[in-house]
């Protein structure tokens, strides 16, 4: 049996990879404005994402602020 995470509810296979590298492969530019992302209910500052183990059976919440009227 492989080993997952959740990402937003949806079930993934999880490989190696830091919180960044996870955000790269989804499109999500660093630079983005308004985004958070949080790792077992922690969220994990921008300044980490780069340094954030993704590890087997983590539960990652990324949310985009989007504004209009």
């Amino acid at each position: 049996m492989s080993a997952t995470i959740t990402v937003n509810g949806e079930v993934r296979d999880w490989k190696p990879q830091t919180m960044g590298e996870l955000l790269a492969g989804d499109g999500i530019e660093p630079g983005q404005g308004g985004l958070a992302v949080a790792r077992n209910a922690n969220v994990v500052p921008r300044r980490e994402w780069d340094r954030t183990a993704v590890e087997p059976d983590d539960r990652i919440e990324i949310v985009q602020i989007v504004r209009g009227g």
